[in-house]
């Protein structure tokens, strides 16, 4: 039993570091690739959404994890599909917008959030834009341009306040070395080119949940935590029967995959508890 339980939390501890170092990269990948073929396809056929709420059905909210702009800063080589949503499990697909804000372009102050390292780490970058550089965003309604205020940490001053009219963006992420947040930093963009009319908004800060806010987490998750870790105790339990019952080489090539698939289930799951700006 000891030995199992060894085996168990060092196979899902590499499971964890694996998923992390490679895996979430590969994650993130292959769901921008997927969501800007079909934003794409949203934009030529002028049904992608351009508020809070289902373009097909103006009575319902827009469902989280919906494609709702294209991000492209050269200077930090960021090309990114955005998001409707912020929580953890959302960002791991690319940057996301926060629900109760308009969506860039229109007026008044939009936000972004995204990763710092792992799951591609789009923001990564955030830290080296400088005062005077604009980048641009795409949305249902158009192409946006916004230049970069500065880049903004705990206890500094806040931006000038925006006029009537005015658009601004902020883009948030973590702060602090890679995998370990100190804190949130914070970049203040100003809209440069004209806004686009912004729809009535149906939602507000308090429909929007903890999980939602810079560096929360989705305590929910352990439900999924606990869950596959009883499957991976009875693969582990399983593979010492088989050991002594069929084989060493035999039970190798079989429970090896499995225990694996298994650890990189849970390690996915454990990331959904830790930042969301991580």
């Amino acid at each position: 039993m000891a030995g199992t339980s060894i085996l168990i939390l060092a196979v899902t501890l590499l499971g964890f570091m694996g998923w992390i170092a490679f895996g979430s990269r590969l994650y993130y990948d292959r769901a921008q690739g997927d969501a800007y073929a079909n934003f794409r396809g949203a934009l030529a056929n002028a049904v992608a959404p351009t508020g809070p709420t289902n373009p097909y059905n103006p009575d319902q909210l827009l469902t989280p994890g919906s494609a709702v702009a294209v991000l492209d800063i050269p200077e930090i080589h960021l090309n990114a599909v955005v998001f409707e949503g912020t929580t953890s499990s959302i960002l791991e697909m690319g940057p996301g917008h926060l629900r109760d804000t308009p969506l860039p372009g229109q007026p008044g102050t939009s936000v972004l959030l995204g990763r710092r390292a792992a799951y591609g780490g789009p923001f990564s970058g955030l830290g080296s834009l400088a005062p005077g550089q604009t980048f641009t965003v795409t949305t249902g309604q158009g192409v946006s341009t916004y230049q970069v205020l500065d880049v903004r940490r705990q206890g500094d001053p806040l931006p000038p306040a925006l006029q009537e009219g005015q658009g601004r963006l902020i883009l948030v992420t973590a702060d602090g070395a890679p995998f370990a947040p100190t804190g949130v930093l914070r970049v203040d963009c100003n809209l440069v080119s004209k806004t686009f009319q912004a729809p009535t908004m149906v939602l507000t800060e308090a429909d929007i949940s903890p999980s939602e806010n810079a560096l929360g987490t989705e305590p929910l998750a352990w439900v999924q935590v606990v869950l596959w870790g009883q499957v991976l105790l009875a693969a582990a339990a399983a593979a010492g029967w088989l050991w002594h019952r069929w084989g060493k080489w035999q039970t190798w090539i079989v429970a090896v995959p499995v225990i694996a698939f298994l650890a990189t289930c849970v390690a996915n799951e454990v990331t959904r508890l830790l930042p969301n700006l991580m």
